[in-house]
């Protein structure tokens, strides 16, 4: 079994979850009381949204950085980021750490391949929905991806930032985001991806009838496939 390297704290409700799916799918996969190899670098997420905000992408691309060659010291075969958003900087983490990263956009879109999905919704902080970083990895995989109107994809980075990465779980926001989701599919999205970590505390498959892509539990199956191939 190769040793998961994690980078999380971004937030850690989210992170945690991953350390509860990458050990339950490890269990699954080989029985008994098997658990999975990993080190976790887990930073602190208020210098990280404090650049987010400032357009200091040059920084937190520095800091996760040393998170990976942090890993990298510790053991680690390849790389887990536990946040979409900062797939941004990709590949500075790659470059500081010399691992290779399972990305979040690629694992994604073979599930969306699987699924015969050639048209997705896009939720996520307002980064990772108006930038292209996130997107063109999709579109270059021969996916179009719909993002939802100003006002919506303020309401979704609103909630991420404010409610779910502390923790706070609110009714009116997730009526809110079922309403976002019933547009994008109105529009002719086929499913939606929930292209942040912290969404699917929030929002679950049981709440809608438009197919969800937890990007958390896709990237968690997909690192064990890739720790134990």
């Amino acid at each position: 079994m190769k040793t998961i390297g994690l980078i999380g704290g971004m937030s850690w409700e989210s992170t945690q979850t991953y350390y509860q799916l990458i050990n339950q799918k490890v269990r699954d996969e080989l029985g008994g009381l098997h658990s999975a190899r990993l080190v976790l670098y887990s930073v602190d997420f208020a210098e990280i949204e404090a650049l987010q905000h400032q357009g200091d992408w040059a920084a937190t691309g520095e800091i996760l950085g040393a998170a990976g060659k942090a890993l990298a010291a510790a053991g680690a075969d390849f790389i887990v980021l536990c946040t979409n958003t900062m797939h941004k900087v990709a590949d500075s983490i790659e470059k500081a750490s010399g691992l290779p990263m399972l990305h979040i956009p690629d694992t994604t879109a073979d599930a969306l391949h699987r699924d015969g999905i050639e048209c997705v919704g896009l939720l996520g902080t307002q980064f990772t929905m108006e930038q292209a970083f996130y997107k063109e990895r999709l579109e270059n995989r021969g996916i179009r991806v719909l993002v939802p109107d100003d006002s919506q994809r303020a309401l979704v980075h609103t909630v991420i930032y404010d409610e779910l990465c502390r923790g706070i779980i609110r009714r009116p926001s997730k009526q809110g985001y079922l309403a976002v989701l019933d547009s994008l599919a109105a529009r002719g999205g086929q499913g939606v991806i929930l292209g942040c970590t912290e969404i699917g505390l929030l929002v679950q498959q049981t709440d809608t009838t438009v197919p969800l892509y937890d990007t958390t539990r896709i990237h968690a199956e997909q690192a064990v496939a890739h720790a134990l191939a």
